[in-house]
């Protein structure tokens, strides 16, 4: 569990998980793909074909508000798109 931080639940993303059978994830910044697909494989039980992986850096927001100028940082982070094997699928809804 300390590759895998959470999954991508969004409607983009189930859209996606039901047509092509990929899944998204936020996974630790110094994980690599190899440790990723074997993070996915022993979590779900399924059968990992390709992992391709996107690092986004961290932004500066600033705003101005009622009570003057905030600037803050967006976090950093890397997100995993995991293509599953024909047939297979994660559900992410059956432990609510």
């Amino acid at each position: 569990m300390d590759i895998l931080i959470k999954p991508i639940i969004t409607e983009k993303m189930t859209g996606i998980g039901e047509k092509l059978h990929k899944y998204g994830f936020i996974v630790d910044k110094r994980a690599n793909k190899l440790s990723i697909k074997k993070a996915v494989a022993t979590m779900y039980n399924v059968d990992v074909v390709s992992v391709n992986t996107i690092y986004y850096a961290g932004k500066t927001k600033s705003r101005y508000t009622k009570k003057g100028f905030v600037s803050g940082r967006a976090d950093a982070y890397k997100k995993a798109i995991v293509t599953l094997g024909e047939g297979q699928t994660i559900d992410f809804y059956s432990n609510i």
